[in-house]
């Protein structure tokens, strides 16, 4: 074919296949090499601690704390809620927007 690909086979692009990026050092466990996990706190349901069995969809207040500014409603992992509370949360914050507590979200 052409001679691009034949400077393919080989070896024509220098770069280090080991999967660390190049050894740099930017990620990992204690040495900074390696794919390691970083530890991450778990976001625990606000909404299981108090033993809240029902979201109010009138208290403003505590739904406006899952809604930024443009609107939208707030995911899970950002949130914190289980997803049986967030469910809950989200059924809450429509039917508010229904009866205009709540603004709708914006583009």
């Amino acid at each position: 074919m052409s001679s691009n690909y034949d400077d393919r086979d080989r070896g024509g692009y220098d770069r280090d296949d080991d999967g660390d990026g190049g050894g740099r050092g930017g990620r990992g466990g204690p040495g900074g090499r390696g794919g390691g996990r970083r530890m991450h706190r778990r976001k625990i349901c606000r909404f299981c601690i108090e033993k809240v069995d029902l979201i109010d969809f009138k208290d403003v207040k505590l739904l406006q704390s899952y809604i930024p500014e443009r609107g939208k409603i707030l995911p899970r992992r950002i949130s914190g809620a289980c997803a049986t509370h967030q469910r809950m949360l989200s059924e809450a914050i429509k039917r508010a927007r229904n009866i205009a507590l709540l603004p709708y979200a914006t583009d």
